[in-house]
């Protein structure tokens, strides 16, 4: 029930932050000194002051809560509600609530383009998704034709890309019509998405395969699969290099964005369950929720020579069941 504060130049933990729950998201902003934490189960949001590595305030928007988002402007932080169900924007500056949706049922996930103009969010007991204009701060419900899992924007807004969790396919939305484009077939259950930074590839991974799905967005078609570990779960990209996180067998697998090839593989605890990259890409930062330790790899030392293995700089004790992290200087 406690934030860990983590000195990089150090390599260990300067303070441990209590909360009244257990945090989940971990959110940075990206020009005052605060970061967020989402306590679920109390649905609470919490700010954490970075210049003094305090506590500051914390707000409940619900009783319960599923996830937060920043959105691209950084004025509002997007709850998604659970209990009652419902779309919470709350002020970073004044930490009270400008405005909110209710949902039609549970939901499952959310995401908001990157112009900040929509958002859409998916429903854990639904088949539809509930499409959000912000300017006009009116919701639409959208036919989903089945469930959906996890809801991405394509990088100009103009398609959302959702996972059917039942199924092994993703998709297209076009966000204007909210009509289905194409549905593509995958070698995985869709569970967790990753984008290349310029949004051209998308990474999929998920049970039922030992791979990552690499889908080109703009041209709504899947690319290849690549065999990347065991059970690959959690990524993250650098410029040239994607981290997938592979849960069983412990260790992180190290990709090339240009070839689609293995060039690493890192040893890194019992159970990696989320990847961060700090700026500039000097390091991974890999949360070993089984082991409760944070695994720093030094990115520049990983080379494109296929078959090496990654060595860690360090593991860092966080903490038990570590699962988002957010980097920042101060």
């Amino acid at each position: 029930m406690a934030i860990a504060a983590v000195d990089l130049g150090a390599f260990a933990v300067a303070r441990l932050i209590h909360l009244n729950g257990h945090p989940t998201d971990v959110l940075s902003h990206p020009t005052r000194p605060s970061v967020y934490a989402l306590t679920p189960e109390n649905g609470r949001v919490h700010e954490i002051h970075t210049d003094h590595l305090r506590f500051a305030r914390s707000v409940a928007v619900a009783r319960s809560a599923v996830t937060i988002r920043l959105s691209p402007d950084a004025n509002s932080l997007y709850v998604l509600c659970a209990e009652p169900a419902a779309m919470v924007a709350l002020s970073p500056i004044t930490f009270q609530v400008e405005w909110k949706t209710p949902l039609p049922g549970i939901p499952r996930d959310i995401d908001v383009s990157a112009d900040g103009a929509s958002i859409i969010i998916s429903m854990a007991d639904l088949r539809e998704f509930t499409l959000i204009d912000v300017q006009e701060r009116r919701a639409r419900r959208v036919n989903a034709g089945g469930l959906a899992g996890t809801v991405r924007f394509r990088s100009d807004g103009l398609l959302w890309i959702a996972a059917r969790p039942t199924g092994s396919a993703l998709t297209f939305f076009e966000t204007s019509s909210a009509r289905p484009m194409v549905d593509l077939p995958l070698a995985v259950h869709p569970e967790h998405f990753c984008f290349e930074r310029g949004g051209g590839q998308l990474f999929v991974t998920g049970s039922g395969s030992d791979a990552v799905v690499i889908v080109y967005p703009f041209l709504t078609q899947v690319g290849e699969t690549v065999l990347a570990g065991r059970s690959p779960g959690a990524m993250a990209v650098s410029e040239n290099l994607l981290f997938v996180a592979n849960s069983e067998s412990g260790d992180v697998t190290v990709l090339s964005l240009d070839s689609h090839r293995v060039i690493a593989v890192a040893p890194v605890g019992a159970s990696p369950s989320c990847i961060t990259l700090t700026p500039g890409d000097q390091y991974a930062l890999v949360l070993d929720e089984g082991s409760g330790d944070m695994g720093v790899l030094l990115v520049p030392n990983i080379t494109h020579t296929p078959a090496r293995t990654a060595a860690l700089v360090t593991m860092i004790p966080v903490g038990s069941k570590p699962v988002s992290a957010a980097v920042r200087a101060i």
